[in-house]
């Protein structure tokens, strides 16, 4: 198909490398999110706050940010410069990110224990501030991106490549293999490493455990390993901002806003367009439930005592994520490109939820049924006992193990399918909004996700946090030296299986009531062309 007729049409596409770089700025926010989401470790052991708090904390923060997003989103919608609407946003929220995580894990250290607290509250108000200033552009910049239906979805596979790449495949083995190892204190190899450390932060005495008359402090416990975790996700996360901002430079102009004018908006339109835009209502519900089993099933507690203390070597959880990420990665990338380009975004999100839901069911079956009764799983692990923590070779493997790996691979698939396809859906609902009233807002769409991104993946926190403290975890977190139990394998499997499940079924139900069908999306993109006709 020519470039000729679809400009008549009113579609205006961008250029792949365009949509490539521009996925980048996801990415780039997912790095600092995925480095927050331990941050229940930092607080337990550094700040000196008990763990059921310390999971409670950035959930009560959510207050504050419930304050910022409407005003950070009429800013967006309201800005028009000649670096575009949403590049500015970009360079703001990273500055303020790296700043604030600098301190974070820099400074408060040094502080006395009574002023932490305090400080890492204000610290991480500013730091709410950034990222929602970079996170908007996620979504508010997918409409000027490109309107071709069959092009929108190419974002999803790019952010769904980076995303395993990141947080199932770098992230994991980084962290299971590099910094845990490097920063883990034992008094038998730094007795005197350990006395210093928590003669400098005295709160590190309440989280050291002892065996065998070995005294360790684990490396989420360990300051230093915080600051060299900030300074590799900062410089990584600006790559990313750097090639996002290279990706919009062309399209982030106001011939390509939805009603092709620049606009003022108010409280008042953003009011009417939440109470009658059913588009964002579902598609709002559906993201909260699918970051939801994201963040749940991500958590570092959740895979601590999945493959810490269930499974018995945490190192799994690397050799897991290396092995699955690249089968992962080609079911989104298969599911996006067969099913969103073709069939519409809605059937995508709907083939990954059913999937994701199935197999997540099929997988806890075969936990449970898997496990020996025993104080470990000797018979039941992933590998051969005598080949533990090799899963490289296809010869150690046990049958429970090809099994798991088969089942995971299928749910993380299918998850990451649902998951990445409602970002370039907040474009089809900005589209929406203007076919419905003519107004282009674009910054509420991505302020008001950014608030759900924030708010559930916060949200999972206290929800692990509260169920791991009825079993006795109340003043800490699991650790791999952490004996077997069954409280463990039922908290565990709650967390990892049971919470996504309860996600992916809202997702069922708010898409039964979500209008934007491909056939209702052509309709919206022709009422566009003439209204932006109209403005020109």
């Amino acid at each position: 198909m020519s470039s000729k007729p679809l400009e008549e049409k009113g579609v205006h596409r961008a250029k792949m490398w365009e949509i490539a770089f521009y996925a980048l700025n996801n990415t780039s926010t997912n790095a600092y999110m995925m480095l927050v989401g331990s941050i229940s470790y930092f607080l337990v052991g550094i700040v000196g706050v008990g763990a059921v708090l310390a999971g409670s904390i950035v959930t009560i923060m959510r207050i504050w940010d419930g304050v910022t997003d409407p005003f950070v989103g009429m800013v967006v919608d309201n800005t028009n410069t000649k670096f575009g609407k949403n590049r500015p946003f970009i360079v703001i929220g990273q500055v303020i990110l790296f700043g604030m995580t600098f301190c974070m894990f820099r400074l408060i250290p040094l502080i006395p224990t009574g002023g932490r607290f305090i400080a890492f509250i204000l610290i991480y108000m500013v730091y709410i501030v950034g990222y929602t200033c970079q996170c908007v552009v996620t979504k508010s910049a997918q409409s000027c991106l490109t309107n071709d239906p069959e092009q929108r979805p190419i974002f999803s596979m790019f952010d769904s490549v980076y995303n395993i790449l990141l947080m199932s495949l770098f992230w994991p083995v980084f962290l299971s293999s590099t910094l845990l190892p490097k920063f883990t204190v034992t008094s038998a190899t730094a007795g005197d490493k350990l006395a210093k450390l928590v003669a400098q932060n005295p709160n590190l005495a309440n989280v050291i455990t002892e065996a065998d008359g070995v005294q360790t402090l684990s490396g989420f416990y360990n300051p230093e390993m915080w600051c060299f975790a900030q300074l590799i996700v900062g410089v990584m996360a600006a790559i990313f901002a750097v090639c996002a901002i290279v990706g919009l430079a062309r399209k982030d102009n106001v011939k390509y806003f939805g009603t092709g004018k620049a606009q003022k908006v108010s409280f008042r339109d953003y009011a009417d367009v939440l109470a009658h835009n059913r588009g964002i209502q579902m598609l709002v519900v559906a993201a909260s439930s699918d970051k939801l089993a994201m963040s749940c099933t991500s958590n570092a507690a959740v895979t601590m005592g999945l493959y810490g203390i269930i499974l018995g070597n945490f190192a799994l959880n690397g050799s897991v994520s290396a092995i699955t990420s690249i089968p992962v990665a080609l079911i989104g990338i298969f599911g996006i490109g067969k099913i969103a380009r073709k069939m519409g975004q809605k059937k995508c999100l709907m083939v990954g939820t059913y999937g994701a839901l199935i197999t997540a069911i099929l997988l806890g079956v075969l936990i449970i049924i898997g496990h020996g009764g025993g104080a470990a799983w000797p018979t039941f692990s992933l590998t051969k006992p005598e080949t533990y923590a090799n899963l490289f070779a296809g010869a150690n493997w046990s049958l429970f193990g090809v099994a798991f790996i088969l089942l995971y691979i299928l749910m993380k698939g299918f998850a990451q399918l649902s998951g990445s396809i409602v970002i370039p859906m907040t474009a089809d609902c900005a589209d929406y909004e203007v076919y419905r009233s003519g107004r282009y807002v674009p910054g509420l769409m991505g302020t008001l996700f950014s608030f759900v991104d924030k708010l559930i993946s916060s949200l999972a926190s206290t929800i692990v946090a509260m169920i791991y403290a009825l079993i006795g975890y109340t003043s800490t977190l699991p650790t791999e030296q952490d004996p077997f139990s069954i409280g463990i394998l039922v908290c565990t499997l709650v967390c990892f299986l049971g919470i996504p499940a309860i996600g992916w079924i809202l997702n069922v139900v708010a898409m039964k009531f979500y209008p934007l069908t491909k056939e209702k999306m052509a309709e919206i993109q022709e009422e566009v062309a003439r209204i932006k006709a109209k403005a020109h």
